[in-house]
C-alpha cells in the first residue's frame, strides 16, 4: 500500500468542501500526516521535520533541520560545517539549517500511520472550527431542531454543531420530539474528550429577555429596558421593565397593542407560563410593593441591614400576596432581592393598636389567612336561622310556665 499523491491532492480539495472546512485547514493536516510518515520510512521518531505539498502537482517535498558542527556524530540530526556550507554560504557551527528531501513514495506502515494522522487531524480541526463558529453565539437565541430525546437530556441539532438540553434548562411540562423545530439560548460552549460540547436552555430567564428583544424594538435604541427578570419556567415569570424617555409607558410598550407582544412571547415559551410585568422603581418599598402585582399592599417596613422586608396587606389580600404554593412571593422576593415576609393587616378589625402583628412563618400564613375569624356569636354551618333568631325570642326554661301563658292568653281571648 502506497500513497498516490495526485489522488491524494484531490481528496484534499473534496474533503474540505465535504467537511466545509478551509483548504488550507485540511492541508495543514496532510501535511503533518505526511511528515510523520516520513519519519517512520526515512528518518528519526525526534527528528524535525516539515512537508510541503503541492496540491496541483501532488509533488511532496521534506525538509530535515539539522544542527551544524564541527564533527558528526549523529548523521540523523547533525551536519558539518563543510556540508552544510555547500548548502548555505556562511554556515556556521550552531547554526541550524533545513536540508530538503524530495519524497517519492511511502511504504504500507508509512501510509497506515498517515491516514490515522489525517483523520485525528480533521477531528480536531472540525472542533476548533466549530468551537470558533459557536463561541461569538454564546448569549444569544438561535433556531435549533430536536435531534433526539434520551431520557432528561434532549440533544440539539444547531446546524454545523450539536447541543443538549439538560433537564434544569428544560421549561417545565413542555415536551419534546425529534424533529420539532425550537429557539433555545445557547448557555456556553465547552472543550470535551469528544469535542465541543454546546449547552443550550429554554428555562433560563435570559431566554425570556432574548424572545422580548426580538419583540420589543425600543429596547435597541434604550428607550426601554429590562431592569430585572424572576422565572420559575414553565410555571410564572415576573419582569421589572423601566423607560427612559418621558412619556414612554414601559409596561404598555412591552404588553404592546392588544397583548401582541407579551402573547408572541407566551406562545414560544409556553401558554402555561404566565408572565407579569410590572414597573421597576429605584425606591425598595415602592419596588416591592409593585412586584407583589396585583396584590395591595398596606404599608412595607424594610430592614436594609439583614435585606429582609415585612409586607403588610389587607386581610382578603393574603392569599393573592403569597400566591399558590408561595409563587408570588417567592418570584418577589427573587426580583428585588428582599426576602419578604407577608402579613395580614388586621388592625381594621380589632382596634387593638397601631403596631402590626409580630412576624408570621411564611409557611403558615395561608392557613391562617384562609381561616374565617369566628367569635361566640357566629352562625354555624348546622343552625343559622337559630343562631340568628334566638337573640329575640324570651327564653322558655319550664313546661309549667309555657302552660300557663297558653292558659292566660285563652282567658283573654275569651273576655
Amino acid at each position: 500500500m502506497e500513497l498516490d499523491f495526485k489522488q491524494l491532492a484531490l481528496a484534499i480539495k473534496t474533503i474540505a468542501e465535504e467537511k466545509n472546512l478551509p483548504e488550507e485547514v485540511v492541508q495543514e493536516a496532510v501535511e503533518q500526516a505526511l511528515a510523520a510518515a516520513y519519519r517512520r520510512d526515512y528518518g528519526d521518531r525526534e527528528q524535525e521535520i516539515r512537508v510541503t505539498m503541492n496540491l496541483n502537482t501532488g509533488e511532496v517535498d521534506a525538509y530535515v533541520t539539522k544542527e551544524v558542527v564541527e564533527r558528526v556524530g549523529d548523521e540523523a540530526y547533525e551536519i558539518s560545517v563543510a556540508e552544510a556550507g555547500l548548502m548555505k554560504k556562511n554556515a556556521a557551527k550552531g547554526d541550524m539549517i533545513e536540508i530538503h528531501e524530495k519524497v517519492s513514495s511511502f511504504g504500507r506502515v508509512a501510509a497506515q500511520t498517515a491516514k490515522q494522522v489525517i483523520l485525528q487531524r480533521l477531528r480536531e480541526a472540525e472542533r476548533e472550527i466549530v468551537m470558533n463558529e459557536y463561541e461569538d453565539k454564546i448569549g444569544t437565541v438561535i433556531n435549533a431542531t430536536v435531534s433526539r430525546v434520551e431520557g432528561n437530556i434532549c440533544r440539539i441539532d444547531l446546524g454545523k454543531a450539536q447541543g443538549i438540553m439538560p433537564r434544569s434548562e428544560q421549561i417545565q411540562g413542555e415536551r419534546y420530539y425529534p424533529g420539532q423545530r425550537i429557539k433555545v439560548f445557547l448557555k456556553d460552549v465547552e472543550r470535551g474528550f469528544r469535542g465541543p460540547q454546546l449547552v443550550v436552555s429554554r428555562g433560563n430567564k435570559e431566554f425570556i429577555e432574548w424572545l422580548f428583544r426580538g419583540e420589543v424594538p425600543e429596547m435597541e435604541s434604550g428607550a426601554v429596558e429590562i431592569k430585572g427578570i424572576a422565572r420559575e419556567a414553565g410555571v410564572r415569570s415576573k419582569i421589572a421593565v423601566a423607560s427612559s424617555v418621558p412619556g414612554v409607558d414601559p409596561v404598555g410598550t412591552f404588553v404592546g397593542g392588544h397583548g401582541t407582544r407579551v402573547n408572541a412571547v407566551v406562545s414560544e415559551v409556553g401558554e402555561q407560563e404566565k408572565i407579569d410585568i410590572i414597573v421597576w422603581a429605584d425606591n425598595p418599598i415602592d419596588y416591592i410593593t409593585q412586584a407583589l402585582s396585583p396584590t395591595k399592599v398596606s404599608k412595607v417596613i424594610l430592614d436594609e441591614a439583614s435585606k429582609k422586608a415585612r409586607v403588610i396587606v389587607p386581610e382578603d389580600q393574603l392569599s393573592i400576596a403569597i400566591g399558590k404554593s408561595g409563587q408570588n412571593v417567592r418570584l418577589a422576593s427573587k426580583l428585588t432581592g428582599y426576602e419578604l415576609d407577608i402579613e395580614a393587616d388586621r388592625l381594621t378589625q380589632d382596634n387593638s393598636s397601631e403596631t402590626p402583628s409580630a412576624v408570621e412563618p411564611a409557611a403558615a400564613v395561608p392557613t391562617s389567612a384562609s381561616a374565617p375569624v369566628h367569635d361566640d356569636t357566629a352562625p354555624s354551618s348546622h343552625g343559622v336561622i337559630e343562631t340568628t333568631t334566638l337573640p329575640k325570642q324570651p327564653k322558655l326554661k319550664k313546661k309549667s310556665d309555657l302552660e300557663n301563658s297558653l292558659l292566660e292568653a285563652i282567658e283573654q281571648h275569651g273576655e
